[in-house]
C-alpha cells in the first residue's frame, strides 16, 4: 500500500507518505441556503439548528494570514467554500487580500444561486475560476434534491455570468444518487457536451454523519464511463497536474470533456495534497476528519508567525491520513467514528 505514496516532491514540506501541502480550501461559512439531504438535511439542520456565531469567524484578515503562511510552505490554490460562499458578505474583499499573495490560484465552488449577482464583482477582485454543484438539469429533481424548491434555470443563469465575466471554463460538480437522480447522469452530460464546461460526476460519499450514507446508493464512476460512453464515446485523459482528484475522459470527436471523482470505488488518497480549514479556523488535513486545529484560539491569543509556522508543520509532517482506502478495508471500525459534517468543513 504504501508504494502507492512514492512521489519525488523537490520541496521537502512533505507528509509521512511523501504529499506536499499544495490546496488550501477555506470555509467563509456554515451556512447554506440549500438542505441538500447528502450534506445538510433539514431535520437536522432546521430553524432550531445552532450555526456557528458571527464573533466565532475567521475574519477576512485572520484568513488572509493563514492563506499567506501556508503559501509561504507550498500552498499554490485557495479554494473559497461553505456553506454557500456567498452567503459571507462582501466576499470579494477577501478575494482581492488573497489575490496578492504571489504565485496562487483563486477558486470558489458554490451552489450558483448567487453567482450571477456577484460574479463580475468577484472576477474584477482576481477570483481564477468557479465550481459549481448542480446534481441534476431535471428540475423537479434538481428541486428536490435542494429541498428548498430552487430551479434549475437560475443555477444556469449562474454559469452563463461566470463564463461572460472571465471566470470559466466552469466545472459543474453533481452528486451521483442511486434512485434520485442517476437518471438524469446523460442528460447532464448532453448539456455541457460542446461547451468548454465540465461535468463531474461525484460518487455518493459518507462525508459527516447525518446524510444516511449506505453504499447501496452509491452508483460506481465506472457505470457512468459506461452510461455516457455508449452514447458518446469517451477516452481516458492524463491529469492535469499532481493530486488531481477527478479522473478525466473526453468526447473522441472532440466535443469537450467530463470528469469522475471516485472516492468510493478508486480512492486518491496517495496523490492527496488538500487541507481544509473551517470557518471557525480550524485546520482539518481529510474531508473525512473526526477533528481538526484550532489555528484562530492561537491566533487570537497573539501567536507570531513563527509559532503558526511551527503548528503547521506539526500537523502536516507527520499527516497519515487515508480514510478512503481504510473505508473498504475497515468499514465497520470506522463507522464508529464520528466525523465532521462538509457544510462546516467545506467539500
Amino acid at each position: 500500500m504504501v508504494n502507492s505514496y512514492d512521489h519525488d516532491y523537490e520541496d521537502n514540506f512533505v507528509d509521512s507518505f511523501g504529499r506536499p501541502l499544495r490546496d488550501l480550501r477555506i470555509s467563509v461559512t456554515d451556512r447554506c441556503n440549500f438542505r441538500c439531504q447528502y450534506c445538510m438535511p433539514k431535520e437536522l439542520f432546521g430553524p432550531e439548528f445552532e450555526f456557528l456565531r458571527r464573533q466565532d469567524i475567521m475574519s477576512f484578515e485572520e484568513i488572509d494570514r493563514i492563506a499567506t503562511l501556508t503559501a509561504s510552505l507550498g500552498v499554490t490554490k485557495f479554494r473559497l467554500t461553505g456553506g454557500e460562499p456567498l452567503l459571507r458578505a462582501d466576499l470579494h474583499k477577501l478575494v482581492s487580500k488573497l489575490h496578492t499573495i504571489p504565485g496562487v490560484e483563486i477558486a470558489l465552488t458554490t451552489n450558483g444561486t448567487l453567482l450571477k449577482k456577484h460574479a463580475q464583482l468577484l472576477a474584477n477582485s482576481g477570483l481564477n475560476r468557479v465550481t459549481v454543484s448542480l446534481d441534476s438539469l431535471d428540475d423537479q429533481t434538481f428541486r428536490q434534491m435542494n429541498d428548498v424548491d430552487f430551479p434549475v434555470e437560475a443555477v444556469l443563469e449562474g454559469i452563463e455570468a461566470a463564463d461572460y465575466f472571465g471566470l470559466g471554463p466552469v466545472k459543474i460538480n453533481a452528486v451521483v444518487r442511486k434512485g434520485v437522480n442517476d437518471h438524469t447522469i446523460l442528460e447532464l452530460a448532453t448539456y455541457f457536451r460542446g461547451t468548454p464546461h465540465i461535468v463531474r460526476f461525484i460518487e455518493y460519499m459518507d462525508v459527516g454523519n447525518s446524510n444516511g450514507w449506505v453504499m447501496d446508493e452509491v452508483i460506481p464512476s465506472s457505470r457512468v464511463i459506461t452510461q455516457i460512453g455508449n452514447v458518446f464515446p469517451l477516452e481516458k485523459l492524463p491529469s492535469n497536474y499532481n493530486g488531481e482528484v477527478a479522473s478525466r475522459y473526453r468526447y473522441k470527436d472532440g466535443a469537450g470533456e467530463i470528469g469522475l471523482i471516485s472516492s468510493i470505488t478508486e480512492p486518491f488518497c496517495g496523490n492527496c495534497t488538500r487541507a481544509r480549514l473551517s470557518a471557525d479556523g480550524k485546520f482539518f488535513t481529510c474531508l473525512f476528519a473526526s477533528g481538526g486545529t484550532d489555528l484562530l484560539k492561537e491566533i487570537r491569543s497573539g501567536a507570531t508567525d513563527e509559532h503558526l509556522i511551527e503548528i503547521l508543520k506539526s500537523i502536516w509532517l507527520p499527516r497519515n491520513d487515508r480514510y478512503s482506502e481504510l473505508r473498504t478495508e475497515y468499514m465497520e471500525l470506522l463507522t464508529e467514528e464520528k466525523k465532521i459534517e462538509m457544510s462546516y468543513i467545506g467539500g
